[in-house]
């Protein structure tokens, strides 16, 4: 056959003449050989048949067509050698080099570059200059080989008489590359002696393990031919071994930084070795960069020195400005600045690392405390957990108690605000190992703080809760915390457990009849109001004042006291001047609420709306902090305490849209208060649903409202026992028998009056005139309402006597000079006491006390400024005077 080079004009129709339109490479060779004596072709082109598959190749067009070959040339062959020649003039015989290994195609460059081989030959026939010939082309085969990641392999037939060297070759490479390229090329050399199947086992190890075959065979090298493993199995071993190794170096490699010059080209000449498999070469350059490091290390070391004092000192201006942060409440950009300055700290110093995450997550606690932010508070947790993982081997000392027993306070924030209780045991859980730690270490300090938090997540749990139990122990807990925290010693310590005390003693207040408990806790928060004064701890003063406001509310209403909870709006109109909405705003939205509170007490002393209003307005303030999504608890308090100020509003105003809006309320805040998870705020709003319903029936004369009703009252009943609620649950059968009454006027049903008479009194085997007076006198009345209307049915004077005594029992909380509307009320079922008396046989003096006590009544109602009852009274003073003129 013959190998031809294709013109880049030729085409299919050279083919018919292809010695004349193509370039035959003997005749090329013939050529050379009768001009030089020795004869030498390098073909880097050996490519891919470009004609049709069918084509075929004519020599001449009179010449039989042949096949053309797939790819690749076909092995050229030397001149013959001239059989009788004279020596003299015999050539020294012929080379030629292929690209590519008989019938294989080469591969092209990338573009605008020299291909594999083109670029091996322009690399190594400087190295013709001492070497011979043909090692220079068997370092140019091995470098095409491995370039090409032993896709192509050249391919060279040679016939030469002698050892072939040339004397003048090009200016081979100085300095770094000249190193690397001399070990190459003996890498090169040692590549082409190895057998085939070594070949293969290396190439294959190659790419499992994503190591670049030179590095692979050079590590080789380094062992030497005559210790490689003849074993496939051993040799497997070592690549497996070195590949490793050389994957750990790489990877390595981008984690290095240095700014020194000379080492950095020191090293970065390794790399290049150990790429080009020039290993003992990279070595060299690697021994040369720990030489310059162990020259300079002085220098280093003081470099060091200056680079930590300066990080520490920056650092330290980044704290400094999170402290001036925190001083004005900016709890945000407090902790971006304590972080900033862990940073910058973090490898140099353990203390003040330690110091500034835990700085950074106590910033993040206030803010997310603040504003209500959960990421925040998620953060700080986490940034509590970083501090953890400082602790070596896992020690749980007084460092790692410390350090959770604070993650845990922020595990209660969270969990206050969720519906769930899993972060508030989670919280406890954290608190009991922190006790023991610090038991063990004798800390009563620290003791003391984590009793406190105890003390204080207990309270959290038992308010959920129907039974008291937990709410005990929160008292029990907070009592012991006060033994540990003298006030001489730790003054604003115990000031926060007086606080918390009261907290604890203000929950269970609400599980007891009298107000004792109620009583201990105003105590304590004037205690801790001793040392938690404005001007000193202005935060903690407002929050003291906060809760004590929602105390002196809860005692003002229970005591008829119109001071205390007077006195309770001014506590929580203090409190918002320190707690603003830009700085405080969750805090803000809840004293706004309680201030709602307390209005809504003052109004039940003056009978116009004002007060109510506000109150609604200061709600409706709260509700734009308290979203459902954010404070699902707080948003179902304030639509709670929404719902009441309607249901006053309506009762007042008899609108029934005002009660409708109050049910509604209502029944929003059950989406919240489910009676699994909150069984005593479920029973809560029923009983308040029930207060609204049977207004509801009386504003709009549908008794079908009074059936709602009784139903709510029931369903809180569920919950409200004697035993562990006595005064709610008293206060429930009030509204109870109260219900049942006005029911009563609708089926004119003795029985319904009974069951009414029956609730009432049940109420007052807990209510009493000392601990509940004004729920005490509420029912004294009902019960002469039912009595009264009993005898109406049964058409009897025989319960006068009783009515007349509960309405006069009354009288002893409705005063004219504390309560005008309801002492006016008094005034009234007096009067129709002795009307109804009259009317059976009492004669004139009976009428004559009527008509007084209806006068006193209708002065009641003017004083009390509640003007709507006074045209009845008059037409019952008309009728009244009318039946003695009669007689």
């Amino acid at each position: 056959g013959e190998n031809y080079l294709v013109p880049v004009d030729a085409d299919v129709s050279s083919l018919k003449d292809a010695d004349a339109a193509l370039v035959p490479i003997s005749a090329v060779m013939n050529a050379l050989k009768a001009t030089v004596p020795v004869t030498i072709v390098l073909l880097d082109a050996c490519r891919n048949n470009p004609f049709p598959p069918d084509a075929v190749v004519r020599r001449a067009p009179t010449a039989s067509a042949t096949p053309i070959g797939a790819g690749g040339l076909e092995p050229v062959r030397g001149a013959k050698a001239l059989g009788n020649a004279p020596a003299a003039d015999a050539g020294l015989g012929t080379v030629v080099g292929f690209a590519a290994e008989p019938g294989r195609p080469a591969l092209d460059g990338a573009a605008g570059e020299n291909s594999p081989y083109a670029s091996a030959l322009l690399r190594h026939l400087a190295a013709m200059k001492g070497t011979e010939f043909g090692s220079v082309m068997r370092m140019v085969t091995e470098e095409v080989y491995l370039d090409t990641k032993a896709k192509q392999r050249p391919w060279v037939n040679e016939s030469l008489r002698r050892l072939l060297y040339f004397g003048v070759a090009p200016a081979e490479p100085t300095g770094d590359d000249g190193l690397i390229t001399g070990e190459r090329r003996q890498l090169l050399l040692t590549i082409s002696d190895l057998p085939d199947p070594k070949r293969a086992q290396v190439e294959l190890a190659s790419l499992q393990e994503g190591v670049p075959l030179d590095a692979l065979y050079g590590v080789l090298k380094a062992l030497g031919t005559e210790n490689i493993p003849e074993d496939p199995t051993d040799l497997q071993k070592v690549l497996d071994a070195q590949a490793e190794r050389l994957k750990k170096m790489m990877s390595e490699r981008a984690a290095l930084r240095t700014d020194d010059p000379e080492i950095k080209r020191l090293v970065a000449s390794a790399d290049k070795a150990i790429g080009q498999g020039a290993i003992v070469t990279a070595r060299k350059f690697l021994d040369d960069a720990v030489g310059r490091v162990e020259q300079t290390s002085d220098a280093v070391e003081e470099a060091e020195y200056l680079v930590k004092q300066k990080r520490l000192a920056d650092a330290a201006i980044y704290a400094r400005r999170a402290d001036a942060s925190g001083l004005v409440f900016d709890y945000k950009s407090a902790a971006g600045d304590y972080a900033k300055a862990f940073s910058l700290a973090e490898k140099w110093d353990d203390k003040l690392r330690w110091n500034y995450k835990n700085q950074e997550a106590e910033a993040l606690n206030a803010y997310g405390y603040a504003t209500g932010d959960l990421d925040a508070l998620q953060h700080s947790i986490d940034a509590y957990r970083t501090i953890l993982n400082f602790i070596p081997n896992g020690e749980q000392n007084r460092d790692w108690a410390i350090t959770r027993n604070n993650m845990a306070v922020v595990l209660q924030t969270i969990g206050e605000r969720e519906t769930e209780t899993a972060r508030l045991e989670e919280a406890a859980g954290i608190f009991r190992d922190s006790l023991v730690v610090f038991e063990r270490e004798k800390d009563d300090l620290n003791w003391a703080a984590a009793q406190n938090n105890l003390a204080n997540v207990l309270l959290k749990i038992g308010e959920r809760e129907s039974d008291p139990k937990r709410l005990n122990e929160a008292v029990a807990a907070m009592r012991a915390t006060l033994e540990k925290r003298p006030r001489e010693k730790v003054p604003l310590d115990w000031a926060a457990s007086q606080n918390n005390l009261g907290l604890a003693l203000y929950a269970l207040s609400e599980r007891e009849a009298a107000g004792e408990h109620l009583k201990q806790a105003e105590a304590a928060y004037r205690l801790a109001l001793e040392e938690y004064t404005r001007e000193k701890a202005p935060v903690e003063w407002a929050m003291v004042e906060n809760n004590l406001g929602n105390t002196l509310v809860s005692l003002g209403i229970q005591l008829n006291d119109k001071a205390k909870i007077n006195e309770a709006a001014d506590a929580f109109r203090g409190a918002l001047e320190v707690r603003t909405r830009e700085t405080f705003p969750v805090s803000w939205a809840t004293s706004r609420l309680n201030l709602g509170n307390a209005l809504s007490g003052v109004a039940r002393f003056d009978m116009g709306t004002g007060a109510l209003e506000e109150a609604a307005a200061a709600y409706d303030d709260a509700l734009t902090v308290f979203t459902r999504q954010r404070f699902p608890m707080d948003w179902a308090s304030a639509q709670n305490n929404l719902g009441s100020i309607y249901q006053t509003l309506g009762q007042r105003t008899s609108d029934a849209a005002k009660l409708e809006q109050s049910a509604a309320a209502f029944r929003a805040a059950r989406q919240v208060y489910v009676r699994r998870k909150f069984p005593q705020d479920w029973a809560m709003s029923h009983y308040n649903l029930g207060n609204t319903l049977q207004l509801l029936g009386g504003v709009t004369d549908k008794p079908e409202h009074y059936g709602e009703a009784i139903a709510a009252y029931r369903d809180a009943l569920r919950e409200y026992k004697r035993e562990t609620n006595p005064r709610q649950w008293a206060l429930a059968q009030a509204g109870l028998g109260s219900t049942l009454h006005w029911l009563s006027m609708s089926d004119a049903d003795p029985k319904t009056l009974l069951e009414s008479i029956a609730a009432r009194r049940a109420a007052l085997e807990v209510l009493t005139v000392d601990a509940a007076p004004v729920d005490w006198a509420n029912a004294q009345n009902g019960i002469g309402m039912s009595l009264l209307n009993l005898g109406n049915l049964e058409r009897t004077d025989k319960y006068l006597d009783d009515a007349e005594a509960a309405f006069t029992a009354t009288l002893k909380v409705f005063t004219r000079e504390s309560l005008p509307m309801q002492w006016a009320f008094a005034q009234n079922n007096l009067g129709d006491i002795h009307w109804n008396r009259a009317g059976y046989g009492g004669g004139k003096a009976e009428y004559q006390k009527a008509i007084e006590f209806f006068e006193n009544a209708k002065q009641g109602f003017t004083e009390a400024g509640y003007t709507i009852p006074i045209p009845l009274t008059d037409r019952k003073i008309d009728l009244v005077k009318k039946q003695i003129a009669k007689k």
